[in-house]
């Protein structure tokens, strides 16, 4: 059994904030490896600005290079846009690990938009990660109105396999200026960089085109 866990995203483009996060919650939550799903395309974001697929990837790969952390496009193999359908399909095509879900307190701040979010709370463990600028919107949200009764204390969270889910953990991080927005306004065209590489997927051993 490995310990896993998913951090779902654009990655439009992947950062350092990414990997410094991810190798946080993997020393607090004593998991094996981190496993970056760089998506097809987020149902909630624009598709103006979004990078080719492929490009992403390959920064994703580049960033997370040297950790133990896999940026991976298995969603564009499974098929799966909405991350309720993405954890179904991981779950059942790696029925040996343990996943939990990672997600930053701004993604908890609009949860319950997510499609069946309550369903994934069912799936899996769900750890928040607090980020600079977004407690007030996240403590408010319709979500943690619900998953407020399902919290589990930060000092517990390396016994998180043993969660029945519904399960949630909150867990502080020092704050980190790094984003994907800044970034982009910084360098419009970083993806060129990445316009014929050739990326092959660490899960499924397919290239992405």
């Amino acid at each position: 059994m490995k310990r896993i866990g998913l951090l779902g995203g654009s990655f439009n483009p992947a950062h350092g904030g990414h990997r410094a996060i991810s190798l946080f919650a993997a020393q607090a939550l004593g998991l094996d490896e981190v496993w970056w799903l760089v998506s097809p395309g987020n149902p909630l974001k624009p598709r103006a600005g979004m990078a080719p697929l492929r490009a992403r990837l390959a920064r994703a790969q580049k960033i997370a290079r040297g950790a133990p952390i896999r940026a991976s496009a298995i969603e564009a193999v499974l098929g799966t846009r909405y991350t309720a359908d993405t954890l179904r399909a991981l779950v059942q095509r790696f029925p040996r690990n343990r996943f939990i879900w990672l997600m930053g307190g701004d993604n908890l701040a609009q949860f319950s938009e997510w499609r069946d979010w309550r369903g994934i709370a069912r799936r899996m463990p769900i750890a928040v990660i607090a980020r600079p600028g977004y407690d007030r919107d996240a403590r408010g949200s319709v979500a943690t109105g619900w998953l407020r009764r399902f919290v589990r204390p930060a000092r517990q969270s390396a016994d998180w396999t043993n969660w029945r889910p519904p399960a949630l953990v909150l867990m502080r991080f020092r704050p980190d200026p790094r984003s994907a927005t800044l970034l982009r306004q910084a360098d419009p065209l970083w993806h060129r960089e990445y316009e014929f590489a050739r990326v092959r997927d660490p899960l499924t051993r397919r290239l992405i085109v």
